[in-house]
């Protein structure tokens, strides 16, 4: 590994013994190289750290971290883009799978194109075993060149998994660092869709894998999901109103940080007005990829095993 690798990967991982190999393999089986995984263990109780020792020992672009107490979720996530040092950086997850040229074609999509500040691929949902449930098409405007419609469309749109693409690091070190209300995800996105347009890569090389101990379904209350993401929301200090409020306000908060022009900054205001409107009207819209109906397997042409490395040989 090269002193200052171009791209960063940051892996953090609570008691993830169960899919950690398969994704390691799936990402250090990349055909882009110049890269560091940067792992930090959220003090597992399970056989996490030593598989991550086994291949920190064997593959020199691994830093593995084991942190002595749980700190939570977005704690950690906030650590590993802290502790990274390429000029790009990649969050991943210790069970989703990786197509081995997403990386190589989210690297170039982003040389290609310089107003870009995120690249992804396509992406599938696939079961416990690695077998592909449901493909999604990508159909958010992230790509307009206009700040407005981006927002737009991320608040009304099924959104795709835009926080696992591959960015530039210094506009992440521009925007607020993910916090731990309810889908706080979804406005540190809508921070970052706000400092410029994503670009999407056509090939399905994304696998976000669904099992019933992924943490949004092992938690599936408000309060304990965020508990998970951080301790310090579990106390009485963090009621569900407090959540969802903090929710909205991570919209308004993104708006006013954004270097939007007074024109396009009403025009955010107005669309998340409406969006609102919306969810006052119908309180249960919104649509999971991992809730849709699998897709007949003669309806599939994705086959995860010949795109992901240390999968070869298995059958679709």
């Amino acid at each position: 590994m090269t002193a200052h690798p171009r791209l960063s990967i940051g892996l953090p991982v609570y008691n993830g013994e169960e899919y950690l190999a398969e994704s390691l393999d799936a990402l250090l089986g990349q055909t882009y190289e110049d890269f560091e995984l940067v792992i930090s263990d959220n003090a597992s109780t399970d056989g996490t750290e030593g598989i991550c020792r086994r291949y920190a020992a064997k593959d020199s672009r691994v830093r593995y971290l084991r942190l002595p107490r749980n700190i939570g979720a977005t704690p950690n996530h906030n650590l590993v883009f802290a502790e990274s040092r390429g000029e790009l950086f990649k969050w991943a997850s210790h069970d989703d799978l990786y197509g081995r040229d997403l990386l190589r074609r989210c690297v170039e999509a982003l040389d290609e194109r310089p107003e870009m500040i995120l690249a992804h691929t396509g992406q599938a949902v696939i079961d416990g075993d690695g077998k592909l449930k449901v493909p999604y098409e990508y159909g958010l405007a992230t790509e307009s060149p206009h700040a407005p419609e981006r927002f737009r469309s991320l608040l009304f749109e099924p959104g795709g998994d835009d926080f696992y693409g591959v960015l530039r690091a210094d506009v992440l070190r521009r925007v607020k660092p993910l916090d731990s209300y309810h889908h706080a995800d979804r406005t540190f996105v809508a921070e970052i869709v706000l400092q410029g347009p994503f670009h999407q890569v056509p090939e399905v090389l994304y696998f976000r894998r669904d099992h019933p101990t992924r943490a949004e379904r092992a938690n599936p209350g408000k309060r304990s999901r965020c508990a998970n993401l951080d301790p310090r929301r579990a106390g009485p200090l963090h009621p569900t109103p407090r959540l969802l409020a903090e929710y909205v306000w991570g919209f308004v908060a993104a708006i006013r940080r954004a270097p939007l022009s007074p024109a396009d900054r009403r025009a955010c205001y107005r669309h998340l007005l409406a969006w609102m409107t919306s969810r006052v009207r119908r309180p249960g819209a919104g649509e999971r990829v991992e809730d849709r109906e699998p897709v007949a397997p003669d309806r599939l042409d994705v086959s995860v095993d010949a795109l992901v490395a240390g999968r070869e040989g298995r059958r679709r």
